[in-house]
């Protein structure tokens, strides 16, 4: 029999589920939470010999083309909203976005389910398939797109079963599909997640260490030439080596002296609280974007008072 308990130990892999689909943390822990009632609600109905994870799985794809139909404006990444991008100038002045334009970073904890109760390749599936890129791109697609490329390409549901779900034919699933996977190629085929090599791992720890002395001479030797830096909720995208090092001496000096402490976001991307004053002031979720062996951006999320506390730092830290 079925109960409450056996319906929280698949919160996390739902959570996942919904981000994935909704670009929202938010939104994702609503799904859920709307999710779980109506399966509680109809859990006499639940047939034993059939999966209860796939089942919550299809109450939950549900709720969130629900939540789509009703309000369907994709959430972005800073890049493709702002209004200062390329040099820096003197004169520069940022307006701010609303938070609920971007996608948001998340905690692994909260989106991935526990180590012990899925096999390794499943759950590095399901850990790379939270990565931001990868979640903005699948924005872009129509909800029912976007629901049977995730229950296939990252669930590992059969068509048949994806179309029951959606109430499709077969057919019409493997149409979705083709649309989706050119979609998702033609706005930008590096978005499909892969996981960290060990060099690239490395040179997160680089960046951190370059970041934390501030050597922003070091800091750009790790670089691509095209790299990007962002500040959402700021409409702010910069461009280049030389944009990037004149903002980090100039408006970003108050970074100088600041402490990272790392936390485990958007399914292993490299990230940090950041702390400046020497951890007096609380001031960002910084995050990187790797590519082969340099850094591609670097985006600094600084809705602090949303996201310190849903990863568990402290607003201050202690000498």
């Amino acid at each position: 029999m079925a109960t409450a308990a056996h319906l929280e130990e698949l919160r996390p892999a739902l959570t996942g589920h919904c981000y994935r689909m909704l670009g929202s943390v938010l939104d994702a822990e609503d799904a859920v939470q709307e999710a779980m009632l109506r399966a509680w609600k109809s859990i006499d109905g639940f047939k034993e010999q059939s999966s209860l994870k796939t089942w919550l799985y299809r109450i939950a794809t549900n709720v969130c083309l629900d939540t789509l139909a009703a309000s369907n404006r994709p959430r972005i990444r800073p890049t493709e909203r702002a209004e200062w991008k390329g040099e820096v100038r003197e004169d520069m002045a940022f307006s701010q976005r609303s938070r609920e334009e971007f996608v948001e970073p998340v905690p692994d904890a909260a989106v991935l389910p526990a180590v012990e109760s899925c096999d390794p390749e499943e759950r590095a599936i399901l850990r790379e398939s939270v990565r931001l890129a990868f979640v903005a791109a699948l924005q872009y697609l129509p909800p029912r797109q976007r629901a049977a490329l995730l229950l296939t390409q990252v669930l590992n549901w059969s068509a048949s079963e994806t179309a029951a779900c959606l109430e499709m034919t077969v057919p019409a699933v493997n149409s979705a599909l083709q649309r989706a996977r050119a979609t998702l190629d033609a706005r930008n085929p590096s978005v499909m997640p892969r996981e960290l090599s060990a060099e690239q791992e490395r040179l997160a720890a680089r960046y951190c260490e370059a970041f934390e002395k501030y050597d922003v001479e070091a800091l750009a030797r790790l670089l691509h030439d095209d790299a990007t830096l962002s500040m959402p909720p700021y409409a702010l995208w910069l461009q280049g080596h030389a944009s990037i090092a004149k903002w980090m001496l100039s408006f970003g000096i108050g970074c100088k002296g600041s402490r990272l402490v790392p936390v485990e976001a958007s399914g292993g991307t490299p990230a940090w609280a950041q702390y400046r004053d020497a951890g007096v002031t609380p001031w960002a979720v910084l995050m990187l974007d790797i590519r082969g062996d340099k850094i591609a951006g670097m985006t600094s999320y600084l809705d602090v008072e949303t996201l310190f506390p849903r990863f568990g730092v402290p607003m201050r830290l202690v000498s």
